[in-house]
């Protein structure tokens, strides 16, 4: 006999997803969710600050963060803040999902294994893009060889970038989360505010435009947010190191900049609901990427 309404426990607790850049965590989220949080690209190291997305069910509140890939490239201070934004996570989580990419380990995988091997939560493994895989047989011995690493609760195969077996994961969450109440309301999706999530889609669309022309040392700042009653109005700053790489986002004409600004407006109107006025600018900041002062003048601190 089933348990009625009233006798079945709540659960509630922080999900951490991890793993080396570019694998999918990010696409992996939004399929969560059911709405675009996190921002994509294929360009590695596109997710560079924690997000918190919170799903909520009727029984289940799972709030999952998005953390920057792991990587071991640590020659600058953002990669230097990557790294801690992501790793400070890790050990303040109830589950934990490692994501991977089917048939790729690599040395930065093998690092973010091995951090996991003081940690005493339940630990997801995530197989992600097997959409991409032609030779399904390979898996297993794939699975075989990562399990054979470490003790994992459980392991998924999914294609995030599809919504392939997304339920799974969720399914595989919640039945490790501790019995608590709610932390936020259910209608609440992210304790990040509209101006942050405004940034990071400008960002995402100078990174979807621009690709591999696109200098690594690029960074967006809301330097004005006002939210009216019929509009809202956005003054945002693109920060470069070099006039090169200033004119390379400008483009011919501006060019760019306008198919930027376009594209970056429509995405704050849909998750706004509101229309909205965006004004950008490009700006040469010489060294902000290796600067820790001027990386906190641009949002990058410590959750």
């Amino acid at each position: 006999m089933s348990k009625s309404e009233n006798q079945i426990a709540h659960r509630c607790g922080y999900v951490a997803i991890i793993g080396r850049p570019n694998v999918g965590k990010s696409t992996l989220l939004n399929h969560i969710l059911g709405v675009k949080l996190s921002i994509t690209s294929r360009k590695p190291q596109t997710t560079r600050h924690q997000i918190l997305g919170i799903k909520t069910d009727r029984h289940v509140q799972a709030v999952y963060i998005d953390t920057p890939g792991l990587h071991q490239r640590r020659n600058s201070a953002i990669n230097k803040y990557m790294n801690r934004a992501a790793a400070s996570v890790i050990s303040d989580v109830d589950v934990l999902l490692f994501v991977v990419q089917a048939l790729e380990w690599t040395d930065e995988d093998e690092a973010v294994l091995q951090r996991l091997e003081s940690m005493s939560a339940p630990v997801i493994l995530v197989i992600n893009k097997i959409d991409q895989v032609n030779d399904k047989e390979a898996l297993l011995p794939f699975i075989s060889d990562i399990s054979s690493k470490y003790e994992f609760h459980n392991v998924v195969l999914t294609a995030a970038v599809k919504g392939l077996s997304i339920d799974q994961v969720e399914q595989s969450v919640a039945a490790l989360l501790p019995e608590n109440e709610a932390f936020y309301s259910e209608d609440q999706l992210t304790n990040r505010s509209m101006r942050f999530l405004s940034a990071e889609i400008i960002r995402e669309k100078l990174v979807r435009e621009l690709g591999q022309e696109l200098p690594y040392t690029s960074t967006v700042s809301v330097d004005k947010y006002e939210d009216d009653e019929d509009i809202i109005r956005i003054h945002a700053t693109i920060y470069v190191e070099s006039k090169g790489q200033k004119n390379i986002i400008i483009g011919r004409k501006g060019d760019r900049m306008k198919s930027i600004g376009t594209k970056a407006r429509k995405d704050i109107e849909a998750m706004a609901d509101k229309k909205v006025y965006l004004n950008l600018w490009v700006k040469v900041r010489e060294g902000w990427s290796n600067d820790e002062q001027a990386l906190r003048g641009l949002g990058y601190s410590e959750e």
